[in-house]
């Protein structure tokens, strides 16, 4: 085009003629037509032309076959080509990492590939390396010339010809005892049957001189040492009087009942009106840990016994000058539970040293020692007058036991709680006793049958470690776990009183004791704050709640011939009277 405009532009003077000029024209036409044919030879060429401005590069659709997959990846939301699963890694290659951490593992030690093993088989050849200490190679995948490859002991193996323990070998001398036979059954004195002895055996062994001189010495040397053990046990059991004499002027023991305190002490002196108490009169100290339990003097009440986590067993003065009067220390460990019989002479102590000691409450002596090698939780004299030479104990082991003093031995055992058994009561004339324990239920039994014949147990009730029954022996109140006192009807068959029940106290995780007035007008209780609570009885109603320790109130007892006398024991170690 720039060509022909050129050649217009030259002609274009109007000197020639209108020949010249129709000339020029056709001469133009066809010079036009020529450049034409040019320039579309050029363009082709331009084209065919290939002109490398910048090098190759590799696009990512040219690399990849489909999108990377992070090979950490645990879950796939779309449904990837085989091509993508099974690409190799991409991205650059970690220069640190060893041979051993790129190869692939689907376990943390490397990588395990399912087969299949006989059971059969696998247990021959683990059976037969644990008997004889040799079996066939697991790795080996053909057969040597004499045989599969062995591991282990090859000596046994060539011994024992590479048997297995499912193989029998063929039988050495003395392998087999021959018997002594008498298949006539006809012989009556002399018929042995499959029953006879074999002819090498010996059915008598006499030791010799030398053996009978050893086991003497054995025998002396074990008797010696059981006598020296029996007397170091002995010899830690010790009391300790504190009084200054252990008789009066009249000749009178220290356990003897005071007649001049301005109460009758007798059993059927019980106060007709009971009263809340206002202040604190007394305090007993004297234990140096956390007390665990206390128990009234039968009867009279004018002794206080009391159990404590130093090990040690106390019994105080009620009345007058209300003094520490003896220490009994016979335990290693901690004493859970003391109990008196029914004249207070004796009284037993569980502790968690696995052993229960029978005490003279007036020397201190220990008279027995019992232990079934569980901690007993609770002890618990068998009330009637006839079989006071019986006690029940409540163990770690879901038992209860039962011990003869006389003779020391296990003459029965309750055995169908299914957790350790907190507490015993004796009800209904002392024929039955109940039992609660840490599987949430509570269990009636009849004396010496050692199967429940009433078991109470609710989804909805709870461990009751503290069980307490009434003075007219009609009520039973348990400290239940979940914050409340819950009270059984003893006489209606063990029925739940569902609309007595006493709360607002925080007692969960503790066994706090409970404990009726003598008249039946209040109940009180312990609190894990160290509080003592006192309720109406008919009401249920809180009446009063006062700060009594430090610690926890574990024990709280109400005096059984005194109008308004509260005894409480804390784990702050000390005992407090309030009136």
């Amino acid at each position: 085009m720039a060509l022909a405009s050129l050649v217009s532009y030259g002609g274009a003077d109007g000197s020639s003629s209108g020949e010249d000029e129709e000339d020029s024209k056709q001469q133009n036409t066809e010079e036009m037509l020529h450049l034409q044919s040019d320039v579309s030879v050029f363009k082709k060429l331009l084209n065919t032309t290939d002109l490398a401005l910048a090098p190759a590069v590799a696009t990512k659709e040219d690399v990849l076959s489909g999108k990377p997959l992070d090979p950490t990846t645990k879950e796939l939301r779309y449904n990837p080509k085989a091509t993508e699963l099974y690409a190799p890694t991409a991205g650059p290659e970690n220069p640190f990492k060893t041979q051993q951490m790129k190869a692939v593992k689907n376990t943390i030690t490397g990588f395990a590939e399912p087969s299949h093993v006989s059971q059969f088989q696998f247990e021959t050849q683990r059976r037969t390396f644990h008997s004889y200490g040799y079996a066939i190679d697991p790795s080996a995948d053909t057969a040597v010339d004499d045989g599969m490859p062995i591991v282990g002991d090859l000596k046994a193996a060539s011994e024992g010809k590479e048997l297995t323990v499912f193989e029998t070998a063929k039988l050495r001398e003395g392998d087999k005892r021959k018997r002594q036979r008498n298949d006539d059954a006809g012989d009556v004195e002399g018929y042995l049957g499959p029953w006879g002895k074999y002819i090498d055996e010996k059915t008598t062994m006499v030791p010799d001189e030398e053996e009978k001189k050893v086991l003497d010495e054995l025998v002396s040397k074990r008797k010696k040492n059981k006598k020296i053990a029996e007397e170091k046990v002995e010899s830690e059991e010790k009391t300790t009087m504190h009084l200054k004499e252990e008789h009066d002027y009249q000749g009178r023991s220290w356990m003897h009942v005071p007649q001049d305190v301005g109460v009758s002490l007798k059993e059927d002196s019980i106060p007709d009106k009971c009263f809340i108490p206002k202040r604190l009169i007394h305090t007993w100290a004297g234990h140096t840990k956390a007390l665990s339990a206390m128990r009234w003097f039968p009867v009279s009440a004018h002794l206080l016994l009391s159990c404590s986590m130093d090990s040690k067993i106390k019994i105080w003065e009620v009345y007058n000058e209300r003094r520490l009067a003896r220490t009994y220390n016979g335990h290693k460990q901690a004493v859970r539970d003391v109990n008196f019989d029914n004249d207070g002479k004796r009284f037993l102590s569980a502790s968690y040293d696995r052993m229960c000691k029978l005490w003279d409450t007036e020397t201190g002596q220990c008279i027995g020692r019992f232990t079934n090698k569980k901690v007993p939780y609770c002890v618990k004299f068998n009330p009637d007058e006839d079989k006071q030479d019986l006690f029940v104990a409540g163990t770690a082991d879901k038992k209860i036991i039962c011990f003869d003093i006389r003779s020391g031995e296990i003459v029965q055992e309750y055995d169908r709680h299914l957790g350790a058994v907190n507490s015993i009561t004796f009800v209904d004339g002392n024929r039955r006793f109940v039992s609660t324990s840490d599987d949430k239920s509570l269990r009636i039994w009849e004396w010496d049958i050692p199967v429940d014949f009433k078991y109470i147990s609710d989804p909805s009730m709870h461990s009751m470690p503290a069980v307490t029954i009434s003075h007219n022996k009609k009520w039973l109140a348990c400290q239940s776990m979940d914050n409340q006192v819950v009270i059984f009807n003893v006489l209606n068959r063990m029925k739940m009183m569902r609309k007595k029940i006493f709360k607002g106290h925080m007692v969960a995780g503790y066994a706090c004791g409970v404990d009726f007035s003598p008249d039946m007008s209040y109940l009180i209780s312990g609190d894990a704050d160290g509080k003592l609570y006192i309720w109406d009885w008919k009401s249920t109603k809180l009446y009063t709640k006062f700060k009594a320790h430090d610690d926890v109130c574990i024990s709280v007892l109400w005096h059984p011939h005194e109008t308004s006398k509260i005894a409480s024991a804390g784990w702050d170690g000390v005992i407090k009277y309030w009136d």
